[in-house]
């Protein structure tokens, strides 16, 4: 129970932050400096500590341990740490309303699940850097279909003349867009470098327990370059941009845990 300490006060503060989130969020107006200051502290301390508990479970002497349970919590942490992260420069620490019920929800499944599953050895660093850059675009391009359905919320709320609520904590419509972007151009790059990095450290990235893995990424790839497109030549915005954002994210998601599930939890392999 003791070595369960650091995971449960990660739970609890996960939980404060969302309550203080959502009652922020429910009051509307724009929040204190001291409230939105106490808001990331708590947040930060939540994801450090979630971090630390991660570490040993995941960083093991005998290779990486990405068990389908500590890979849902490792990506929950990073998009924690992205937002907060993100935050003390940019306007999107409301995203964590989504992404701190997520992370906590994550321990839970860990300390119930407590697999094992190697999928490098101790001196694999080229395939520990491919995971690293996988991990990272899909936890950006994950904030980035988050970001559109609150976009998609706010334009859909000003379009009907409703700016009341939670809609006066947002930043403006046009800063919204430009971040929703700029996460997207991130992820993009970063899934990108992925895709390279697999095919430079991979063997072979089409071998049997990787092609469908690397088909949907691909597929993934290639509709979040169809939507860059579209936003540089013909300024896809609102819907359009919901659309594609979250398309491209679903076919992320099946590529990474859909075969994970199948794999570990169904196959047993």
């Amino acid at each position: 129970m003791t070595a369960h300490l650091p995971a449960l006060l990660a739970l609890v503060l996960y939980l404060l932050s969302t309550v203080q989130l959502a009652t922020r969020l429910a009051r509307g107006g724009r929040a204190l400096h001291c409230q939105r200051r106490q808001i990331l502290l708590t947040g930060f301390g939540a994801a450090l500590i979630h971090a630390g508990f991660l570490y040993p479970g995941i960083m093991t002497p005998h290779g990486l341990n990405l068990a389908f349970f500590y890979s849902v919590s490792l990506v929950a942490v990073t998009m924690a740490l992205l937002v907060l992260g993100s935050s003390l420069f940019q306007p999107v620490e409301n995203l964590g309303i989504a992404v701190f019920p997520l992370a906590a929800a994550s321990i839970v499944l860990v300390l119930v699940f407590p697999a094992h599953h190697l999928v490098t050895d101790a001196s694999s660093w080229q395939l520990d850097t491919h995971i690293l850059i996988s991990l990272l675009a899909y936890c950006v391009l994950g904030l980035a279909a988050l970001q559109a359905v609150l976009l998609t919320i706010q334009d859909r709320h000003l379009r009907n003349h409703q700016p009341g609520g939670f809609i006066r904590t947002l930043p403006p419509l046009a800063v919204m867009e430009s971040l929703l972007f700029e996460m997207i151009g991130t992820g993009f790059a970063l899934l990108t470098l992925s895709l390279v990095t697999g095919t430079l450290f991979l063997e072979d990235i089409f071998a049997q327990h990787l092609v469908h893995k690397t088909t949907l990424s691909i597929i993934a790839w290639v509709v979040f370059a169809i939507l860059l497109w579209g936003r540089w030549r013909f300024g896809w915005r609102g819907r359009t941009a919901l659309r594609w954002t979250i398309g491209g994210f679903i076919f992320l998601m099946l590529a990474y845990f859909g075969s994970k599930f199948v794999l570990e939890l169904v196959l047993h392999r």
